[in-house]
């Protein structure tokens, strides 16, 4: 058995850890039963099954068919860019509200991609500020600042 592709088998590694970290976190909680769920049971099982996913892409890796592959360097900027725009976004959220925050949060993440295009960025962005609204505002009826508290437009 030879390591051919190393993407797939860091990527299951990495599957297999979290969803492992998942699910023994949420033995914390009471698990209760498929009938009657507690608030630990779908963390739990969404966990297991993501390490099984990762275990399978970590199991395939190994294959003779795998396409030979090889990891580059770890990107920093990436890696900013995308954790940067999550933690910007929680702190402008109550200034800015949510439309322009979730865009903001696509946008600035979308530029973390090799292939990144503004109109492509600002058409992904304008589509999540809607499935936010309609989902979460208005779906959910969750009670979130819409645009920037100075303009006081809510």
């Amino acid at each position: 058995m030879q390591l051919r592709n190393k993407q797939d088998f860091w990527s299951g590694v990495m599957f297999i850890a979290l969803g492992l970290g998942f699910a023994w976190q949420a033995t914390s909680y009471q698990m209760g039963t498929a009938a009657r769920m507690g608030p630990g049971y779908f963390p739990f099982w969404l966990g297991i099954v993501l390490a099984l996913l990762g275990a399978i892409v970590l199991i395939g890796s190994l294959s003779a068919k795998a396409t030979e592959t090889h990891v580059d360097r770890f990107d920093w900027r990436i890696a900013f860019l995308v954790l940067g725009s999550v933690v910007l976004y929680g702190v402008i959220l109550r200034f800015l509200g949510v439309y322009i925050s979730v865009f903001l949060l696509v946008v600035i993440s979308s530029l973390a991609s090799h292939e990144f295009n503004w109109k492509v960025a600002a058409a992904n962005g304008i589509f999540l500020v809607v499935f936010v609204w309609l989902a979460f505002i208005k779906g959910l009826g969750l009670i979130f600042p819409l645009w920037p508290s100075f303009i006081g437009a809510n």
